[in-house]
């Protein structure tokens, strides 16, 4: 079967012609970079992606890693291609080029990313893990930790982890017990067992800079007493040299359903008293520093959701083209019928269409949030400075749940349509299906997201952000009630947003008398939000697909890429969305079972 990865086609369709980001960089910082500049960045990754990661996915999930004497080998062929990934610098691509980056815009940096992190997310999350320990210690460490570190690091020399949890506390960070004692010198002897660490161990980097949480001796309780630790696995001595390894042992490695490339590790911090780390950021105020890495690992985490509902569909879409099973229905009972491809039956084209609208919408939303984050990075403005910011923050959760969710069902309406094909490991829908899981658990649980949302995101600045939110969906209706074509469906997304503003007031009142009650709707409103806001991105697609289609041939090749926007919006908005308004009518009216019903109810 062909090896399918992405779509150039619509990449380009959201980066130039739906944000617009060539006009937009040529004014910005990041003046002097050209789309034909962005384009070969572009093609370069696409060609590394499906020459040398791609072809080994499949060999890489199978094989495993291998654990024995507390250490990791990653399986065949990972070494080769991780020295091409550092080569072709794509591990730092935001980044200053003083620190080994390309400088490049978030919003391209993203698109590269489609490619390298659609091919294998288990490769590609030995990057992900080290840009994000990289990057705090860029923003909070000191000018002798950004020397000893950063360059490492962005290069893809050393490794890096994020080690939170622990056995006993999982998401309840304020529970942990790992500790830290400081040391005379200015260090501090670190202790403590962790699990689940992505990373952890591996003979892949020269060295691994752990980023660890522990609370200092004396520290408050609960989380204002944790701080952040950096942890090397070989220490680093002033002059930038290694030392003598530390006392960080990997005591296991976990049997995964999925990520079978990439150890998540059981360790072990100072077994004989002697793990030294750097204070990273100031004492107890490790939580801040963490959730700078946190909420850029739950944007990934939202994309890694997309791009295997990417791959799931493209597979899908080639497999229905190909498999010939059964007559087509105005055919049906004749006799000589000859069979046709199933993309040819309606639910196959249902299936296949409900994946494309999902997948469209997914990443123009996760694009634009990408753009915010440029537009706040070029802003001299604080009050749109802080409008960006509210845009990024109350997007965050909604993109980490909605998106993995989604694009898990992706993967599972992909395997339908293999049908049993889909289920063996002889095609690629098994592996996707399998990894994608991850992303709903990981980085908070979708429903940590849900509970974050409605109680924090949805009420910031008394509402403002809400409202900023509200105000870009009826920009995009308002110019889709242009397109004679487009009207019905952005008057039903107009109906759905005064409903869902409704039930957002609703929910605020529920919090304060029906707490509870509240939350258990948690999930079901931040999947509305998704919905809406996959309507919203939809619609803006399809209305500058109608413009383009005005000045096009019927039949041309490009006209039926917009008529294609135009469809996918009209299933979503009409099919998809109005399903939405049942599930804010049943938030609204409150039914407190969950609430009610006892735990020894439930058997």
């Amino acid at each position: 079967m062909a090896q399918l990865i992405a779509d150039r086609r619509d990449i380009d369709f959201v980066l130039y012609e739906q944000l617009e980001v060539e006009p937009f960089l040529n004014g910005s910082h990041f003046n002097g970079q050209t789309r034909k500049m962005f384009d070969m960045i572009l093609t370069e990754a696409r060609n590394f992606a499906i020459k040398e990661i791609l072809p080994l996915s499949a060999q890489w999930d199978r094989e495993g890693l291998v654990f024995e004497n507390n250490q990791v080998r990653v399986p065949t062929g990972v070494h080769r291609v991780y020295r091409l990934y550092m080569e072709g610098e794509y591990l730092a691509m935001t980044e200053d080029p003083d620190v080994c980056g390309m400088g490049l815009p978030h919003v391209i940096a993203l698109a590269a990313r489609e490619y390298l992190c659609g091919a294998d997310i288990s490769f590609a999350l030995y990057g992900i893990g080290t840009h994000g320990a990289a990057k705090m210690i860029e923003v909070f460490g000191t000018a002798k930790q950004k020397a000893l570190f950063l360059k490492k690091m962005y290069s893809g020399q050393w490794g890096g982890t994020m080690v939170l949890t622990e056995s006993e506390a999982g998401s309840d960070l304020s529970l942990m017990t790992t500790s830290a004692k400081r040391n005379d010198d200015g260090t501090y002897f670190i202790t403590g067992n962790k699990i689940f660490i992505t990373n952890g161990e591996h003979d892949l980097t020269g060295n691994i800079i752990h980023a660890v949480l522990a609370r200092i001796e004396g520290a408050p309780a609960g989380t204002r007493g944790i701080s952040l630790f950096l942890v090397p696995k070989i220490w680093v001595n002033d002059d930038g040299s290694l030392g003598e390894t530390n006392d960080v042992v990997c005591t296991g490695i976990e049997e995964k359903m999925g990520l079978h490339a990439s150890p998540t590790c059981q360790m072990a911090f100072g077994s004989k008293g002697q793990c030294r780390g750097h204070l990273l950021g100031e004492e107890n105020r490790g939580m801040q520093v963490m959730f700078h890495m946190m909420n850029e690992a739950r944007l990934i985490a939202g994309a890694g959701g997309k791009l295997a509902a990417t791959n799931a569909y493209l597979y899908a879409l080639d497999y229905a083209k190909t498999r010939v099973q059964g007559v087509d229905l105005d055919d049906f009972g004749k006799k000589d019928a000859a069979p046709v491809p199933i993309i040819q039956h309606p639910d196959v084209k249902r299936m296949l269409l409900w994946m494309k609208s999902h997948v469209e919408g997914m990443r123009s939303l996760i694009y634009y949030t990408a753009m915010l984050f440029d537009r706040k990075s070029c802003s001299t403005d604080p009050s749109e400075t802080e409008r960006l910011s509210g845009l990024i923050e109350f997007l965050t959760p909604v993109i980490k749940a909605y998106c993995t969710d989604r694009g898990f069902d992706c993967t599972v309406q992909a395997m339908q349509v293999f049908g049993g094909s889909g289920y063996i490991k002889d095609y690629p829908i098994e592996q996707l299906l399998r990894d994608s899981k991850i992303h709903t658990i990981y980085e908070g649980t979708n429903g940590i997201q849900a509970i974050d949302f409605l109680g924090r995101k949805l009420g910031m600045n008394n509402g403002a952000v809400y409202m900023a939110f509200d105000a870009e969906i009826r920009k995009a209706t308002r110019d889709a009630k242009d397109v004679e074509e487009l009207k019905e469906f952005a008057e039903i997304l107009e109906s759905t947003m005064d409903q869902l503003a409704k039930t957002a007031g609703e929910l605020g009142k529920m919090t304060t008398t029906q707490l509870k009650t509240a939350f258990s709707f948690a999930t079901s409103f931040q999947d509305a939000v998704g919905d809406v806001t996959m309507a919203w991105m939809l619609l803006w697609r399809a209305t500058i697909a109608a413009k383009r289609l005005q000045k096009l041939r019927k039949g041309k090749k490009q006209a039926v890429f917009y008529e294609g926007q135009i469809r996918s919006a009209e299933f979503f908005c009409s099919s998809v969305l109005p399903l939405i308004s049942a599930k804010l009518s049943v938030i609204r009216k409150g039914n407190d079972a969950v609430v009610k019903i006892p735990v020894a109810a439930y058997g």
